[in-house]
């Protein structure tokens, strides 16, 4: 079996329902269950004696250490992470204590559990940390995609903590051999995101008929991928991945965010009208721009292509339009994330910005 961290968020649980669909190996999956983590995006598991649900925290050492001991794991995949830069602008402590003092103790708990393994089962241990692109910081329009050598220059505290726990992975590889994997992403979108990223929220919100709220100029750009996209990527990684090394996923897809909302907007008007005809993009509204907005994410995903052969399924037409089509078919789901803690930090993220 593997061991899974924050399997119940986004990333993670889209990951543990393909693994389960694609394997009969079982899987451990803990998940400290923040406001990000839901144990909806894994009711269809149900009862399946595949899947075993820990309600814990990265940060408790022992608890991670008798996990391994008890399950004796083969692979961790870690995708345990506080990943919205919105939120560690308003409260970084909670970004360094979980992407760095996190993993640190996973690594640390990881490495006491690799070193005392019988030899052949050492030999095949791996440690897959999923990190993002935006370690590396902006590129310039015409600057080449980013690279797994390009220079790390975050620009948030979200970023900079993911950045920390890279060189953390690393760093257990250089120093004790620890058989680590790492793999930079770019942004995902897809089934069960957490609606405060930009596509679901502008799903919700203007099916909510409220705003849709685009930062600055709406000209940042990003390389999207489907959610699915990625976690074939991951396991591509785990099966065929040399230790130490490094892979950057991504869908070639690179848009503005602005083209983004009126692409929803577009799929919105044909497939769920407004009760009075008009567009959606009526609603899309100008908010100040948030600090540090970095101008342009680009993945070159060759060395995953060359080297394992994944390439990634979905064009953005066609994921696009699955991941809406999922949040029209999922008006539950929504009704039960959209707690009143949320409402209330999306209010103040965005009225405190708006122009």
């Amino acid at each position: 079996m593997i061991l899974v961290t924050g399997g119940a968020g986004f990333i993670g649980a889209n990951f543990v329902l393909g693994w389960l669909a694609h394997s009969d190996e079982a899987i451990i999956n803990l998940d400290k269950l923040t406001y990000a983590g839901n144990r909806e995006n894994l009711c269809s598991l149900g009862n399946d004696p595949r899947h075993v649900f820990v309600h814990g925290d990265i940060n408790d050492l022992p608890l991670i250490s008798g996990l391994l001991a008890r399950y004796q794991p083969r692979a961790v995949v870690h995708f345990a992470a506080e990943s919205h830069v919105d939120r560690s602008l308003h409260g970084p402590e909670d970004f360094v204590q979980t992407n760095i003092v996190g993993t640190f103790r996973l690594l640390e708990a990881a490495r006491g559990y690799w070193q005392h393994l019988p030899a052949e089962a050492a030999r095949r241990f791996r440690f897959l940390h999923v990190s993002t692109d935006e370690v590396y910081g902006s590129l310039a329009p015409d600057e080449a995609a980013f690279d797994e050598n390009h220079r790390y220059r975050p620009n948030s505290p979200y970023s900079a903590s993911k950045a920390a726990s890279d060189h953390l992975v690393r760093a257990y590889h250089q120093s004790y051999g620890l058989p680590v994997l790492t793999s930079n992403c770019s942004n995902n979108y897809g089934p069960y995101q957490f609606p405060e990223k930009l596509i679901p929220l502008m799903i919700v919100n203007a099916l909510a008929g409220k705003p849709l709220p685009v930062y600055g100029d709406g000209r940042q750009i990003r390389d999207w991928l489907y959610v699915e996209d990625h976690c074939a990527a991951i396991r591509r990684i785990l099966e065929a991945g040399d230790p130490g090394e490094t892979y950057n996923v991504g869908g070639w897809n690179e848009k503005p965010n602005l083209e983004i909302v009126h692409t929803l907007c577009a799929l919105l008007d044909e497939l769920c009208p407004r009760s009075d005809g008009k567009p959606y993009s009526e609603q899309i509204t100008r908010v100040a721009d948030r600090p540090g907005h970095d101008r342009r994410y680009a993945i070159d995903a060759r060395k995953i292509a060359r080297q394992l052969g994944w390439r990634p399924a979905e064009t953005f037409a066609t994921g696009i339009r699955k991941t809406v089509l999922w949040y029209l078919d999922n008006p539950d789901w929504i009704s039960d994330v959209l707690s009143g803690a949320y409402r209330d930090w999306v209010d103040k993220n965005y009225g405190e910005r708006d122009r």
